[in-house]
């Protein structure tokens, strides 16, 4: 185990033997890291947290601090888990949860960028990049492979369907569907995520059987239950199942089509 002699690290903290950790980082007891973690300079790992492997926290990252939320009290904290592969970057800040068991929870293989936050009791899948300063409230879900752009806000209990993209300056107030792209001060839908699909491998038949998943949905004029009992009744594709069953779980409601 490679410690800076500077850095703080509380005897009941339990850091895998291959865990690096950098000047002036500070561990508090009740955390475990698993192996081949770095933890960077001035990083702050607060109790609760549950770490696996092959994380790396860059300079001034806070992980598992107290949730901004004005009930807290310490003995309402919930852990935060977080997987593997992960790379959180700079003074990213990640809240423990307060309200719900499972307490906030982070997948394997996310790329968080510089400031980027999550907030309380959030789940956050796999595979996803929050952009510099992208922000989360509390209780979001996040799929995977989605993209949230630089300066991006989605509204506490919202959530974020696989592969959409949510550009720069935008905030989501309702669900956002899965594979799209959203945009705008108050988000809407403005297509599909063509190049983030391709990039994914999703050949050209799943995804003009999306397109034309989203146009009944948006723009057939048909109710939404009306749309999506259509789409159910055309033997959906994979990918349309997704979109069907997210839909359906919404309760928030999803965005609009610009």
């Amino acid at each position: 185990m490679r410690i800076h002699p500077s850095a703080v690290v509380d005897p009941g903290a339990e850091l895998h033997p291959s865990v690096r950790v950098d000047a002036h980082a500070v561990i508090d007891a009740d955390v475990v890291i698993g192996a081949d973690c770095h933890i960077g300079s001035n990083v702050r790992i607060h109790s609760g947290s549950r770490i696996g492997r092959r994380n790396r926290f860059d300079h001034g990252a806070v992980i598992g601090c107290e949730p901004q939320d004005l009930g807290y009290r310490e003995e309402l904290g919930r852990p935060l888990v977080i997987g593997d592969d992960n790379h959180f970057r700079e003074g990213v800040n990640i809240s423990r949860g307060i309200k719900s068991e499972q307490g906030t929870r982070i997948g394997n293989h996310n790329y968080l960028m510089a400031m980027s936050h999550v907030a309380h009791d959030c789940l956050v899948g796999d595979h996803n990049i929050f952009a510099n300063s992208a922000t989360l409230g509390g209780h979001c879900v996040v799929e995977h492979h989605v993209f949230l752009s630089g300066l991006t806000a989605v509204h506490q209990f919202a959530r974020v369907g696989a592969y959409a993209l949510l550009s720069g300056l935008s905030g989501a107030s309702r669900d956002v569907p899965p594979y799209v792209i959203a945009d705008g001060h108050r988000a809407e839908v403005v297509g599909l995520n063509l190049v983030g699909l391709r990039r994914a491998g999703f050949d050209a038949g799943a995804r003009r059987a999306l397109k034309r998943a989203l146009r009944l949905l948006y723009r057939s004029g048909l109710r939404q239950q009306q749309a999506l009992e259509a789409l159910e009744r055309d033997a959906p594709s994979p990918e349309v199942r997704h979109l069907i069953d997210f839909v359906r779980a919404s309760e928030r409601g999803i965005l609009p089509h610009r």
